[in-house]
């Protein structure tokens, strides 16, 4: 069994209390909540103990009093920008999240599409919601941000964002990803309620860095592993330290981003309720740690994976070789080398000798099960199925899925649908294991081991194919490639 570092019983509580003293310190409170709401895997698998949906558990203790603010950019909604870990676009993870949150008793206030500037998507995606009834709101590129603040706090600036009349005492902001002006929304809907007599206050709700741990510790670490492509950098929060004499971690943008926020605090509300970033936080993550070296283990972890997912996104094309430079810095502060993803040299040593592409999939117990590219079965599909026939009991010798079974498959595929590749995806397999299960008792008792793979770290020694990679990630196991592909020159 998986070990413990996080008491998410223990989390739930002191979050919950903390974010209420907040609310109780104003007339209302806009609570901006950084990462994730739901699906906050990242967390699960640092603090392991943290339950993927532990924040908006802690939030439904506070339903009675809280409404929900959805925010999306428009630039990413016109660039088509994609949440990697569901891999759908912003847009349609913004419709998600206001459709999760309803489906649980929240109020969803509406949607703010903000950094607007007349872009066509934005538009077609305000059109969608006009029609399927949401009301969303326009805020706008105000010029100068944020160092201009007579601007910035006018009706020029702040005032000519659409004003969202909220009726609760917490007015939660949350968007699909990073960089969709949370912030900036929390701050003008405060502006625009201090000129209706409303004195509304602010609060920042981000787990991590976690305040509260070391500067060097691999859980703040594996963060800065996590943000690469937005160039965040954990430092010692120098406002906090001068204020109170005590250490904490913040990271670079609130830290630079702070002496004017600060001003703009002023400026609209008379004074600043805070003298540091880490002032404005409410985060009680680490006070929850009750295994330290169990979660340093899974930062550690964390930061492999991490590694990899970059060096094939810099392999695709997709990201600039300085994201990768800068994983491999970071693997070295934690004294890690990328080998040492233990999955790593298994597959690839079992690559080297078969010549063929290899998948691997380590269990609980520490085993390494390795599979590779057949005649019937990609690496991947050939790995699962081994393991959910071990997990099962099953001989290795026992055969879930005949040739004969598979070959109508193949032709289907190949004469059919005219696709190049013959051999069976993970999800062709399983939905082959799940026909042969309704006649074979057998197949029956490997299909129902699926559930036991999450969590489970799995490694392919080449870069997979998207319908794999999604099948992996939707059977929650912990995925990594190498940086390679299959076929050479592709």
């Amino acid at each position: 069994m998986a070990q413990i570092g996080f008491d998410s019983k223990k989390y739930l509580k002191l979050q919950s209390e903390h974010i209420q003293e907040r609310i109780d310190a104003f007339e209302k409170l806009y609570l901006e909540f950084g990462g994730k709401l739901f699906d906050d895997y990242h967390a699960s698998r640092v603090l392991p103990g943290f339950a993927p949906d532990n924040k908006l558990k802690m939030l439904e203790k506070l339903k009675d009093i809280a409404e929900i603010i959805i925010v999306v950019s428009a630039d990413a909604i016109e660039q088509n920008k994609i949440r990697g870990d569901l891999g759908i676009t912003y847009d349609e993870e913004t419709l998600r999240l206001k459709k999760e949150f309803e489906k649980r008793g929240f109020l969803v206030s509406g949607i703010v599409i903000t950094q607007y500037t007349c872009q066509p998507a934005a538009d077609k995606f305000r059109d969608k919601c006009a029609n399927l009834g949401i009301k969303t709101y326009l805020h706008y590129i105000i010029q100068g941000y944020p160092g201009n603040i007579p601007l910035i706090v006018s009706d020029d600036g702040y005032g000519r964002n659409e004003y969202i009349a909220t009726k609760r005492k917490l007015c939660v902001v949350t968007a699909p990803g990073p960089g969709s002006g949370k912030m900036a929304t929390c701050l003008s809907n405060i502006y625009h309620d201090h000129k209706h007599g409303i004195k509304a206050g602010y609060a920042k709700f981000e787990t991590f860095p976690i305040w509260n741990i070391p500067l060097q510790h691999p859980v703040n670490l594996a963060y800065e592993s996590a943000t690469v492509d937005l160039d965040d950098v954990n430092m010692i929060d120098p406002f906090h330290l001068e204020a109170y004499g005590k250490t904490t971690v913040n990271y670079n943008r609130d830290v630079e981003t702070f002496p004017v926020l600060k001003e703009i605090f002023k400026q609209i509300l008379g004074e600043s309720p805070y003298q540091s970033p880490t002032d404005m936080g409410v985060n009680m993550a680490g006070n929850a740690i009750i295994d330290d070296d169990v979660c340093q283990k899974a930062g550690k972890d964390e930061m492999l994976r991490r590694y990899y997912i970059t060096a094939c996104q810099v392999k695709k094309g997709n990201a600039p070789k300085s994201e990768l430079d800068k994983q491999e810095f970071l693997l070295k502060r934690a004294d890690l080398k990328p080998e040492d993803r233990a999955i790593v040299p298994a597959a690839l040593k079992r690559q080297e000798e078969t010549g063929n592409p290899c998948a691997a999939i380590q269990l609980e117990d520490g085993k390494i099960v390795v599979g590779r590219t057949s005649r019937l079965l990609g690496a991947a599909a050939s790995v699962v199925l081994k393991v959910v026939k071990q997990l099962a009991g099953l001989p290795h010798e026992e055969k879930l899925l005949t040739e004969e079974y598979v070959k109508p498959i193949q032709k289907l595929k190949t004469v059919d649908l005219k696709s190049k590749n013959p051999n069976l995806h993970v999800e062709e397999a399983l939905v082959a294991l799940a026909c042969a299960s309704s006649t074979n008792p057998k197949a029956k008792l490997a299909l129902d081991q699926l559930q036991n793979l999450r969590g489970l770290e799995f490694h392919s020694s080449v870069i997979l194919s998207p319908v794999d990679e999604v099948t992996i990630r939707r059977l929650g196991m912990h995925l990594t490639c190498s940086p390679e592909y299959e076929h050479k020159g592709k």
